[in-house]
């Protein structure tokens, strides 16, 4: 005993002189983690120990309560900016810097290292006054810094023009409740609130108050991994979002441009296993706020995704689970698909955090808003045949397609947290990825449309590919870059296709094959199967769409998807014209280059868009009509009805006007007919701009006349041809070809309308005696909100 004395002595002074004692804390409630903290109650102040100077680690900030308006966006749970930072001192300051991660030497040589640091500029955060030390280990105050608009509220309010704001310090304070400390983080909250002056609707609809606007921010400092994560190349081929940065060591043959792919550690417990758990399972939390059927939906649909980790050799390597009670979702140590509620349907979507370093993602964070479930049910309730006859309790078909849709939802947001992007090709094969938008399909079955088959169910065959290339654990002595290049060329000669969001829009984008809410191999043959569907329905559409005692103003807006159910797939078929098959090819990797659309293709796609301007298809059926009274009181139209311009009255040719101006706007975009006019100069056989705009003229303005209703309706489609054939001679990013062909048409429009169409001779000779002054009239009503179905993605 004697012999331990001095040793247990020496222990003791060893911890005297490390343990800190600081004058301005005694008192104060301690929190020990990976920086020690303490809070000032009686000051509502945060103070923090910092004995880590130079030491990086991870700042990351969000929200943790939000606005609820998806226009606005900031929404509860948002993710803001990670940043690698550490603490330097500086004379009586502590100063929070950020290194510059995106131009690096990865050397061994210090001084190379340091030119490429001080080249560049770094950014100090903040500045801390020291407000003591003890034994080498600093005390600052910290609440200055957590009591800040770091997440930027006040600029998305002022961006989104819903008023000018500024922080009330006065009306803020910690929020004691979600500030934690860990061994290797620690977590601040914080109630912030913004005052000011309110301009716009959307503020004013979702806050109490709206001079006052309450969210909560949230801080967490993180221990940044070790350093043995395993970078993985990035190819534009694998289905997997880019990390870069500058290398500035590399040798001049080779790019300094550095591509890898962000995604979470996984290693094998056994690499030469065929089979093998996982030295560290991923596993994603359920929000436990879900509620019953959608927390079913969610987890079976999360679970998905260990179908692929098992095809590459893991066991139990991906779970989801729900988040213990006592968790914070906001906590790094999770990652979280948390259920989030807007005042409107809104886009979900799949956030992380990532260590900047090294493209590692050690955070996914899931964003599903609530609403979007509710807009599948309607599509559904829309579509059936008088679904509510004389049982107003007969919503299981309803929901049963709106919770297939909610499966797949959770298993693609939880795809972009995994580190992969948009497929929208995958509808060409066979549904071959959760990473593309669907569209619900339905059959026509004699006189009813049903929907055995809505929505897909598990993994598809494409995100075998991406998981395979992301997370696949090679055996030691393997050829890495020839093992992944062999995983993508299997891919290819499975005759799987991928194309990201850049080559799915409707606008501009040329590939015929990339699309949101799109289906099937072939677009055009697709939109003449959604328009037999539309048909259908709007023949069965009645009083039993809806439920006894609702009032008639709901089931106009019941019809809404009912009558723009082709929208979608009108826009995927105009891509076929002007369109241009390729891939994302490599050197070397054997992929087809570039090819126009056959000629015969686009004929059947034009033949078809053309079909969505006639009258037989845009007319509402009259009996359908009857339906439609004048809106009740308490029932006024959303931003998801129905616009016109008869006042309360249903609009039957505003709402064909509208469907009409949609097409419109996709045969006469500006890059489309510039396409038209080069592929006809490389091919005179090929489709070209003035073929489009014969073939637009014949079914329209030159057509035979209709009668009555119908005739009404040719009236304002006409209408709309003539503005937007305007409109495109008036566009400075058209082609003179383009122009030319157009005012000539024009013109000869004109001399056919004298003394015949009084409207269009004024009109036309008010534009060519002044076409810069011509101001466009007529703008049909803006279409409903649509996109997203079932939903609205921000990715």
């Amino acid at each position: 005993m004697r012999a331990l004395l001095p040793l247990i002595l020496g222990f003791l002074a060893i911890t005297a002189i490390h343990a800190q004692s600081f004058e301005k804390t005694k008192g104060l409630e301690k929190f020990d983690g990976y920086f020690d903290f303490y809070y000032d109650v009686g000051n509502d102040k945060i103070f923090l120990q910092v004995d880590k100077l130079e030491d990086e680690f991870l700042y990351v900030y969000s929200l943790s309560s939000g606005v609820g308006s998806n226009d606005i966006g900031l929404d509860r749970g948002q993710l803001g900016n990670e940043q690698v930072v550490f603490f330097k001192k500086a004379g009586n300051k502590l100063m929070l810097i950020q290194p510059n991660l995106k131009f690096r030497a990865i050397t061994s040589n210090t001084l190379e290292r340091q030119s490429v640091e001080q080249a560049f500029a770094k950014s100090v955060l903040h500045g801390f006054k020291i407000e003591e030390e003890s034994n080498g280990s600093y005390l600052i105050d910290f609440t200055e810094f957590l009591m800040r608009d770091a997440h930027g509220v006040s600029a998305r309010l002022k961006s989104r023009k819903q008023g000018s704001y500024s922080l009330d310090k006065s009306k803020s304070a910690v929020s004691l409740d979600r500030t934690k400390a860990f061994p290797k983080n620690v977590e601040f909250d914080m109630m912030l609130t913004f005052k000011g002056n309110p301009d716009g609707a959307f503020i004013r609809s979702v806050v109490p108050t709206p001079s006052l606007v309450t969210v909560s921010q949230h801080h967490s400092l993180i221990e940044l991994p070790d350093d043995n994560f395993e970078k993985r190349l990035y190819d534009p081929r694998s289905g997997s979002y880019p990390f870069s940065y500058y290398d500035y060591s590399t040798p001049v043959q080779e790019s300094i441009l550095k591509r890898f792919i962000p995604r979470h550690r996984l290693k094998k417990k056994n690499p030469e296993a065929e089979v093998s758990e996982a030295v560290e399972p991923i596993v994603y939390y359920l929000d436990n706020g879900t509620p019953e059927p959608v927390r079913s939906a969610l987890l079976e649909g999360g679970r998905w995704w260990n179908q692929a980790f098992e095809a590459i050799g893991y066991k139990d390597a991906y779970q989801v689970k729900i988040l213990p009670d006592d968790a914070d979702p906001m906590d790094v140590r999770y990652n979280v698909i948390q259920w989030v509620h807007r005042s409107t349907r809104g886009w979900s979507y799949g956030a992380s955090v990532r260590d900047p370093r090294t493209g590692e993602i050690i955070k996914g964070h899931v964003s599903l808003g609530s609403l979007r479930i509710r807009q599948d049910f309607l599509i559904a309730q829309a579509l059936l045949k008088e679904p509510f006859r004389g049982n107003d309790e007969n919503y299981k078909p309803m929901l049963d397609m709106a919770i297939a849709r909610i499966r797949q939802l959770s298993a693609h947001e939880i795809g972009h947290t995994l580190g992969f992007a948009h497929n929208f090709a995958a509808s060409t094969n066979n549904r071959a990825s959760v990473m593309d938008y669907p569209h619900p399909q339905f059959e026509v079955r004699g006189s009813k449309i049903e929907f055995p088959d809505a929505y897909d169910t598990g993994i598809g065959e494409w995100d075998k590919v991406t998981v395979a290339y992301a997370y696949s654990d090679f055996p030691k002595g393997t050829d890495e870059k020839r093992a992944l290049n062999d995983i993508l060329e299997k891919a290819q000669k499975d005759g799987l296709r991928y194309l990201s969001d850049q080559d799915a829009r409707p606008m501009g984008s040329a590939s015929p094959i990339a699309h949101l809410w799109d289906n099937g191999k072939n677009a055009t043959n697709e939109l003449e199967d959604v328009l037999r569907v539309r048909e259908v329905a709007m023949q069965n559409f009645s009083t039993d769409n809806i439920k006894t005692g609702e009032a008639y103003s709901v089931l106009e807006d019941v019809f809404v998807p009912v009558y723009f159910f082709h929208r979608y797939q009108t826009e995927a078929t105009a891509k076929i014209i002007g369109g241009e098959d390729y891939n994302y090819q490599v050197k070397g990797d054997g992929q087809a280059g570039k090819q126009v659309v056959p000629r015969a293709q686009q004929q059947e796609a034009l033949k078809m868009l053309l079909k969505t301007l006639s009258p037989d298809v845009l007319a509402i059926p009259e009996r359908q009509l009857e339906l439609f009274p004048p809106r009740a009181i308490g029932f006024p139209r959303s931003r998801e009805s129905f616009k016109g311009k008869t006042g309360v009255s249903f609009d039957p040719l505003g709402v064909a006007e509208t469907a009409a101006s949609v097409t419109l706007s996709l045969l006469l975009n500006p890059e489309r007919v510039n396409r038209l006019v080069i592929q006809k100069g490389f091919d005179n056989r090929q489709v070209g701009f003035g073929d489009l705009l014969n073939e637009l003229l014949t079914n329209t303005i030159n057509a035979n006349q209709q009668t009555g209703y119908k005739n009404e309706i040719q009236q304002v489609v006409n209408w709309q041809v003539l503005q937007h054939l305007m409109h495109l001679a008036d566009s400075d990013k058209v082609y003179p070809q383009v122009k030319n062909q157009v005012l000539k048409s024009l013109q000869q429009i004109l001399k056919q309308s004298t003394g015949k169409n009084y409207l269009y001779t004024v009109e036309l000779t008010k534009y060519f005696e002044n076409p810069a002054n011509y101001k466009l009239k007529t703008k049909a009503p803006k279409i409903p909100d649509g996109s997203p179905i079932g939903m609205d993605c921000m990715n």
